[in-house]
């Protein structure tokens, strides 16, 4: 009898063949609106209905509506601090900014920004919070770089009021020189209450959790690693057997291998795809809505790629290097955020 792994694969292999013979579906082109154009550094952005949340550089949150492109912003002042924010998350009735370094500042917002409250702080030199993400209304989970060697993790069963770090009996040892980077808020995906990590520098690897962080399996990735910046900067799962991790190496762009790996277990094995060809570093991936895992995007220092085989090969859509995270409206509109702007991609 076949093995489920083995089915995957083999499904995943006839996915594959049957969309390089339908080449007249490969999207050729897209169109672009600019919703925000101003001096501004955006890493982490969420969609929650018609709006579209965002965290930035110098102390900025905010969100736009995209249907009536009417634009909120919000400063949030502590102090004297600079802040920049590289996480963000939206639930129903909430919305979450995490700043990357010391202290750590986690603040929950209300959804129209007149309201806020700082909800975690941390001090310490070696804080630095990378992605966070929400499983549902109540659960939510951010990691950060190692201290003392250990992940830091922090979590929330109460929408938010709240939040615990990780005790070292659950937090992994990583590697002298691994950690995590705040690229595109992609460090985290989560999928039917599956968590994955994905790591960078000296190691690349993947940790997956089945119970919201609690315990941790490590797998190995496939991805470059060695240097402080190389390795994987960002990751999405379509649901929680197909998967797709990307980076590369930050200081050689133009390095097309050894970037870019799909899963089809859940993230226990990873197979290199798009080898020397496509885009080179990445700091944003994404799966397509509704395309069974065929469609996916990413952005980063090489322009906008597509792939509709499963990231076997990759069109070039965009010359445009400033983007650095992207999420999806619906199955053809994505929005994108990076170095001053955010604007809405309608694929075609």
């Amino acid at each position: 009898m076949i093995s489920k792994k083995a089915l995957l694969i083999v499904m995943l292999s006839i996915s594959c063949t049957s969309v390089l013979k339908n080449s007249n579906k490969v999207i050729s082109k897209v169109t672009i609106d600019t919703l925000l154009l101003e001096k501004i550094n955006i890493r982490a952005i969420s969609v929650s209905g018609n709006k579209v949340f965002y965290a930035a550089d110098k102390n900025r949150v905010g969100f736009i509506n995209v249907l009536s492109n009417k634009k909120t912003v919000c400063a949030i002042r502590q102090d004297s601090l600079v802040i920049e924010f590289r996480s963000c998350a939206a639930i129903k009735d909430a919305f979450f900014s995490l700043s990357i370094s010391n202290p750590a500042l986690l603040y929950k917002l209300s959804t129209d920004l007149n309201s806020k409250k700082l909800v975690y702080t941390e001090h310490n030199a070696n804080v630095f919070y990378d992605s966070m993400q929400f499983y549902d209304n109540w659960n939510g989970i951010a990691v950060g770089d190692p201290i003392n060697g250990q992940m830091s993790i922090i979590t929330t069963r109460d929408s938010g009021e709240t939040w615990q770090k990780n005790s070292h009996l659950n937090s992994p040892n990583l590697a002298d020189g691994e950690a995590f980077f705040a690229a595109s808020n992609t460090t985290i995906s989560i999928k039917n209450g599956k968590t994955w990590l994905v790591s960078g520098g000296e190691k690349s690897r993947v940790f997956y959790s089945e119970d919201k962080g609690m315990t941790w399996k490590i797998f190995e990735s496939p991805i470059v690693h060695g240097e402080k910046m190389t390795g994987t900067f960002t990751s999405d799962f379509y649901n929680d057997k197909i998967g797709i991790i990307a980076g590369g190496n930050y200081e050689k762009p133009e390095q097309n291998y050894q970037n870019k790996a799909l899963t089809v277990d859940g993230g226990r094995t990873w197979k290199l795809v798009g080898e020397n060809q496509g885009f080179g570093y990445a700091s944003c991936i994404q799966f397509f809505p509704k395309s069974a895992g065929r469609k996916i995007v990413s952005v980063g220092l090489t322009g906008m790629y597509i792939s509709e085989d499963f990231g076997l090969n990759w069109t070039k859509l965009s010359d445009d290097k400033s983007l650095f995270t992207l999420r999806f409206l619906n199955k053809n509109t994505a929005i994108a955020g990076g170095k001053n702007k955010i604007i809405k991609i309608n694929f075609q």
